[in-house]
């Protein structure tokens, strides 16, 4: 949760006033782990935190011309040219809608597995699955 300058500022205040670091916490409604950052952070005067930038290392309209130059490369491949991970560009092409080849092979072997079990079933008519044709 992020608290304003003045807030901390006011905590740190009604500290030095006396007051134990259990009873601050407790008026503040904070614990003591924030209470200690405050208490360092107030000894450096609250720096300001620096937000960090990054640039995106995958710009989408470069992405799109490569899948559409080479549509049977692997993420692998995709992702050499912009330096990042496949996972990243996995991440980008779906956030953009655009889904890459299915492996056939693999679809191909699922698909005769099924047959099989179907095969099998309809030859044991014992079974539960009925689905014979």
């Amino acid at each position: 949760m992020a608290y304003s300058k003045d807030f901390k500022q006011l905590v740190l205040r009604y500290r030095r006033n006396g007051h134990t670091v259990e009873e601050t916490c407790e008026f503040s409604g904070i614990v003591r782990s924030t209470f200690y950052e405050w208490e360092a952070e107030g000894k450096l005067g609250f720096p300001e935190k620096e937000k960090r930038s990054y640039e995106k290392k995958i710009r989408k309209e470069e992405l799109k011309k490569a899948v559409e130059e080479r549509p049977d490369s692997y993420l692998r491949e995709l992702a050499e040219p912009f330096n990042c991970t496949p996972q990243a560009v996995a991440k980008t092409l779906d956030s953009m809608g655009i889904t890459l080849k299915k492996d056939v092979y693999l679809l191909r072997k699922v698909r005769r597995a099924a047959g099989r079990v179907l095969k099998r079933s309809c030859e044991n008519p014992g079974r539960k699955a009925r689905l014979c044709g």
